[in-house]
């Protein structure tokens, strides 16, 4: 069962391109709901939901790959994921433009993380899976967060964590 998650991915939509998130790292997928603002904090992280009674740091990834914030549409969704890093595991959501579906991406159909422009892509892209006619690129939801970020997030989940 284990290596059938191993190949399944969620997939969404930022900006007109398909993203996908491993299954086993997303807890669940919700429809946009109010966000509590945080004064002072990086301009990609939005704020906080309540999940279940847990406040839930909630970061856009159109600002932290540098494109124009995420318009709020009747699509706009938040996927709650697990990420990791050097502090632990942490809860976040992150904003996307839609959730699309659930597919099957194996060692045929996914190429490795394009190795031209910036190294920073390369860095926190798994690789890149093809499904019919379309691309769709893989993140490593651990790596697009420097330590410095991951702190604040951490930290951001840990103040509510006492609330």
């Amino acid at each position: 069962m284990d290596e059938l998650i191993e190949h399944q991915y969620l997939t969404f939509t930022i900006d007109g391109e398909y993203y996908a998130v491993g299954v086993g790292r997303v807890r669940e997928v919700l429809e946009y709901t109010k966000i509590t603002k945080l004064p002072k904090t990086a301009a990609f992280m939005k704020g906080l939901i309540n999940l279940r009674g847990a406040g839930v740091p909630v970061i856009d990834l159109r600002l932290k790959f540098g494109l124009p914030e995420t318009p709020i549409t009747r699509d706009t969704a938040i996927v709650v994921m697990e990420v990791a890093g050097e502090f632990g595991k942490v809860v976040v959501g992150a904003l996307a433009d839609a959730v699309h579906e659930v597919v099957e991406l194996d060692d045929k159909t996914m190429e490795a993380a394009p190795r031209f422009g910036t190294r920073l892509a390369a860095e926190f892209i798994t690789g890149v899976g093809k499904k019919d006619d379309s691309f769709i690129i893989v993140l490593d939801i651990d790596r697009i967060f420097n330590a410095e970020e991951t702190a604040v997030i951490v930290e951001t989940a840990g103040a509510t964590a006492g609330a």
